[in-house]
């Protein structure tokens, strides 16, 4: 992957479906054949993960397409995401739509304006779908918590976006209890299946297979359990990530990482001239000199997101009809 990944952003290079290309061709095909369609976006699924709901849905749902795409690189939120509801590379949201990119030393947050990313890229498309746009850890807030279902059948095409399993990824190494129960990754998957038997999520799906909704479940990225520290020395203003740094004067052994000397070649925004991002690859992950082993046995076995590898990259995308 690592080989090839540059390649894919070539004019004339082949290249597998990746974030800005899900929505076109995935899912607004749906809409366009007549079905209303509700889109699910589960923050930080991996295809393990997914395979865990599937049997849990099995008696309310149909699957009518198990496929994957690719994550483009970081494989972190503020990059994917939004790639994936704008239908372009970072780079291009950065150069079309100043006001709606923010940057990584920015403080606010960096994923505020998908709604409205999305609204441009079906306009940009020449459709004019009606559309709801839903975002939480929960459904607190939405109509769909009150038992009004038909809003789905009201819209062409409703978005939500659970933040849940994202959650869980970051708490296993702040929360000790998470991190003895998801101490690998048959605890990570088991730990999941607990969550969604008994999340409201499950719920609704069980309540929304009653009615002729077209759903489609997908994520942004994936996560992978990372144990080989690697070595990083970086400016103040490196990003924090430990899967992926971006930030110039970056002093790092390069046979250990995959490097992107030019972010315009990975069609990616930089915050200065001289700034590259380097990514760990597998399960990597990087630390730096100072306090070296704390942060070693801090992060070991955690599960973490942003560099490259099959399960942060390779993610479902899944079309289901009610039984």
């Amino acid at each position: 992957m690592r080989r090839n990944y540059l390649s894919w952003f070539e004019p004339e290079g082949e290249h597998p479906c990746l974030s800005p290309n899900v929505l076109r061709d995935r899912v607004f095909p749906h809409i366009d054949a007549g079905e209303s369609v509700l889109l699910l976006v589960i923050d930080n699924l991996r295809f393990d993960q997914w395979r865990i709901l599937r049997e849990l849905m099995a008696p309310q749902w149909t699957v009518d397409r198990e496929g994957t795409y690719y994550s483009i690189l970081p494989t972190v939120t503020h990059y994917a995401r939004n790639a994936l509801f704008a239908g372009l590379m970072p780079l291009e949201i950065s150069e079309r739509y100043p006001n709606l990119w923010v940057s990584e030393n920015e403080p606010e947050g960096k994923n505020m304006h998908e709604e409205e990313l999305l609204r441009l890229h079906i306009q940009r498309l020449g459709k004019d779908y009606k559309m709801a746009f839903y975002k939480g850890a929960t459904l607190d807030g939405t109509p769909m918590k009150d038992g009004n279902y038909m809003e789905l059948l009201r819209n062409d095409l409703t978005v939500m976006v659970y933040n849940f399993v994202d959650m869980l990824s970051h708490s296993r190494h702040d929360m000790q209890m998470v991190r003895q129960i998801a101490s690998d990754v048959h605890g990570y998957l088991s730990l999941t299946e607990s969550w969604f038997k008994h999340s409201d999520l499950y719920q609704f799906l069980q309540q929304a297979a009653q009615y002729p909704v077209r759903l489609i479940i997908t994520t942004d990225h994936g996560s992978i359990q990372v144990k080989k520290p690697l070595r990083v020395v970086g400016h103040r203003d490196t990003t924090t990530n430990l899967r992926y740094k971006m930030g110039k004067n970056l002093d790092y052994n390069p046979k250990e990482v995959f490097e992107v000397i030019h972010p315009q070649e990975a069609h990616l925004p930089q915050s200065h001239v001289s700034s590259r991002f380097v990514f760990a690859p597998q399960n990597g992950y990087f630390v730096y000199p100072n306090n070296y082993n704390q942060y070693v046995n801090l992060y070991r076995d955690s599960f973490q997101h942003g560099g490259v590898s099959l399960e942060e990259m390779i993610v479902p995308i899944v079309s289901l009809r009610p039984r």
